[in-house]
């Protein structure tokens, strides 16, 4: 995909030098790509390089490994505005210098709804698979041919990038509720894919959490729409108070009957993903014309997101044809049951799921695309907090699975809580072979050493561990040798 540069025009002042705390991580990469294609002058920092720092240098941005305040005079006259995410702390030494400077802060999702202005916007939101109906939805606008904008927490497998700067007047982005922040948009169409409590860190209670979703369809524009899954007892709920307050709501699941909702008639597996059976309600409530969805990527639940993608798109004034044609060719996210390579007759997979139901869902997936092999995981709790709550939930989703190394846990912006570690779950798994392997180094080893010709082993959980597919690929091509 091409980069399209525009003028700073499309840019509001206060973006126009925009420094990124932490600009190698996925949402603010994506704000940074935007600025850069619309023109406007971008420096940034993170603690260690990567490989988004390659695209963004080579499109311009000033950026530095390590952070410091000397970096917020990477551009000439120093930044019009500092960016940052719920995971800076206040005592970041550029966020201090910034404060001390009187540089105006802004929260990553205040930026992207900056650039969000003069656009007509479809939101994303849910516990799970925000990320897929995102991505989906994206590619069938662009197969549509309307170039969106866009603003996603993964690469897309299609162009490799996780945001883009359209001229199609759309802009399409993921909502992220861990810290609410995405009560900061107003977009036009929201997707809500479902509510299970999550990220209580932040939300406290459970209660909290489901109602920062009602705020958040409060959001609506005038004349906007919510769509939801019907089949999500929460989400439901949603809608209905939704509709109770004057917004236009389209469901989809199983047993929606309503005018422009779309009802799942059945769902095939294939070899490598699968068939939803569709009808879309017409003005009496009655089922339209059966669609044959077709998604590449395997589960029932990432028909149930491409559904979803569906409803948005007609919303955003796509036609359907061009929106089913664009939904079979979506090819997938990275991290999002990633094929990473053979080996040894081994299929070697990553993927990001880090919630119980996440990975419950994705192992029952991967069951089905390992055949008459076996399922062996190599699972990294994420969060001290989350971890601790669900440990029981994640001990019984991980059984689903023959092989289960368990990891410890990936901390990300939590402080390590004593005797909150990987064995809290390990050791509540039945129905499955279960090692806790605390020792990263040693991980690769241990699921060469369980991982037998015809398996699949898929690599789970949202921290580094990602970083083991290629090592296991490689120690069983050594031991092949």
């Amino acid at each position: 995909m091409s980069v399209q540069t525009t003028t700073t025009t499309d840019v509001p002042e206060i973006l126009r030098r925009a420094h990124l705390i932490g600009i190698g991580g996925a949402g603010m990469s994506g704000i940074a790509r935007i600025l850069l294609a619309r023109g406007a002058e971008v420096s940034g920092s993170d603690a260690k390089d990567s490989r988004a720092f390659l695209t963004l240098r080579a499109q311009g941005a000033r950026i530095e490994v390590g952070q410091r305040a000397g970096n917020l005079d990477a551009l000439p006259g120093g930044p019009s505005a500092v960016v940052v995410s719920t995971a800076i702390r206040d005592t970041n030494p550029e966020l201090v210098a910034a404060r001390e400077r009187g540089v105006p802060v802004l929260h990553r999702a205040e930026a992207l709804a900056a650039l969000m202005t003069g656009h007509r916007v479809a939101c994303i939101a849910g516990t799970h698979g925000k990320t897929s109906t995102t991505s989906m939805l994206t590619v069938a606008l662009q197969q549509c041919r309307l170039d969106p904008s866009f603003a996603i927490g993964g690469d897309l497998n299609e162009s490799g990038a996780n945001a883009h700067h359209g001229d199609g007047g759309l802009f399409v982005a993921e909502a992220d509720e861990s810290d609410g922040s995405f009560l900061t948009y107003s977009p036009s169409v929201a997707v809500v894919t479902n509510i299970e409590p999550d990220h209580l860190d932040h939300h406290g209670t459970a209660e909290a959490y489901v109602a920062v979703f009602a705020e958040f369809a409060r959001r609506i524009e005038p004349g906007g729409v919510l769509v939801v899954c019907a089949d999500d007892a929460p989400a439901e709920e949603l809608a209905a108070r939704a509709e109770a307050d004057g917004v236009r709501v389209r469901r989809y699941g199983r047993s929606v009957t309503g005018a422009g909702d779309a009802r799942l008639l059945g769902y095939e597996p294939g070899e490598e993903g699968g068939t939803a059976r569709i009808a879309l309600g017409g003005a009496d409530g009655a089922d339209g014309e059966e669609i044959a969805l077709r998604v590449a990527v395997p589960g029932e639940h990432m028909a149930y997101n491409a559904i979803a993608a569906l409803l948005a798109g007609l919303e955003l004034g796509a036609p359907l044809d061009g929106l089913v044609a664009g939904l079979a060719a979506f090819g997938g996210v990275r991290r999002r049951f990633e094929f990473k390579g053979r080996a040894g007759e081994v299929r070697v997979y990553d993927d990001y799921a880090h919630h119980p139901t996440e990975v419950a869902a994705q192992l029952r997936a991967v069951r089905h695309a390992a055949g008459s092999g076996r399922v062996v995981v190599l699972f990294q709790p994420h969060l001290y907090s989350r971890t601790k709550a669900f440990a029981r939930e994640f001990a019984e989703a991980l059984g689903l699975a023959d092989e289960v190394v368990v990891l410890d846990v990936y901390g990300a912006r939590e402080e390590p809580e004593p005797g909150v570690t990987g064995e809290l779950i390990a050791k509540e798994i039945t129905g499955a072979g279960v090692h806790y392997e605390p020792a990263f180094d040693r991980a690769a080893l241990l699921a060469a050493d369980l991982a037998k010709p015809g398996d699949l082993l898929v690599t789970m959980g949202a921290g580094d561990v990602t970083q083991l597919g290629p090592e296991i690929l490689a120690e069983l091509d050594r031991r092949g040798e």
